[in-house]
């Protein structure tokens, strides 16, 4: 085991609000920044230990068992996956960010995995090969952020004046537009004035810009110019010599 990493002893089941937190992290993975802002509007200490997932260290893959980032280490037991972690928080500290009331904090669970959604069509959109799907890709997160403009009421939150576990699962979602919006204009926003409304107050949430390296907008910009994909082409079109 790498002598930096977290040592994996077990015995009793440690108390959360005492034992270190760790959140194992990947500077791009926007499941890390949901768990980084609910551990920030909660206000509990936690050290963020980055990992390369393209050289994945042994210990890691010990804690994580899907091989993915975030894991939370709490004392030397690990969580992982971003919604389990943030059940946990949710679970164990204060103050709490879902609904008192069990229906609506089902429907703000289904909204979670709605997100989950969304992060997978942002996904494909960056990976998309040629115009045509790029095109179908792009057509998909707008309809998708359509369905949200009719969910949402007059903010500035999910749930209104209340910050939820929604609004840090779609904030890591709203980020990539920071970037997709400087290479060209796809159509996402338009006519989508709650969605923007809502965009705007999780960029200025200090939880929510902080959960982010201070140079992500320029680690993205590489990552998405190594896909080699459609978008990659029109990032190297609008850069090059006239």
């Amino acid at each position: 085991m790498n002598p930096s990493a977290p040592s994996r002893t077990h015995h009793h089941p440690p108390d959360p609000m005492r034992a270190p937190l760790i959140l194992v992290s990947h500077a791009l993975c926007p499941y890390v920044q949901r768990a980084a802002i609910v551990l920030a509007e909660k206000r509990v200490p936690f050290e963020r230990r980055d990992i390369d997932l393209a050289h994945k260290p042994g210990w890691f893959l010990q804690v994580s068992p899907l091989g993915k980032t975030p894991v939370l280490l709490v004392g030397d037991e690990p969580i992982f996956e971003s919604a389990v972690i943030c059940e946990y928080l949710e679970d164990t500290t204060l103050p709490r960010l879902h609904p008192a009331d069990a229906l609506q904090r089902a429907q703000h669970r289904s909204w979670m995995e709605f997100g989950s959604a969304l992060l997978n069509a942002i996904g494909a959109f960056y990976n998309a090969m040629d115009e045509a799907a790029l095109a179908a890709r792009a057509a998909d997160i707008r309809a998708r952020l359509v369905q949200l403009e009719a969910a949402l009421g007059e903010g500035p939150y999910f749930a209104g004046e209340s910050f939820s576990i929604v609004d840090a699962v779609f904030g890591p979602a709203f980020r990539y537009f920071d970037v997709f919006d400087t290479i060209d204009d796809f159509g996402f926003w338009r006519d989508l004035p709650k969605v923007m409304r809502w965009r705007h107050a999780l960029a200025n949430r200090p939880s929510v810009a902080e959960a982010a390296h201070p140079n992500y907008a320029e680690r993205l910009r590489q990552f998405l110019l190594a896909r080699r994909s459609a978008l990659s082409r029109r990032m190297e079109a609008a850069h090059a010599p006239a």
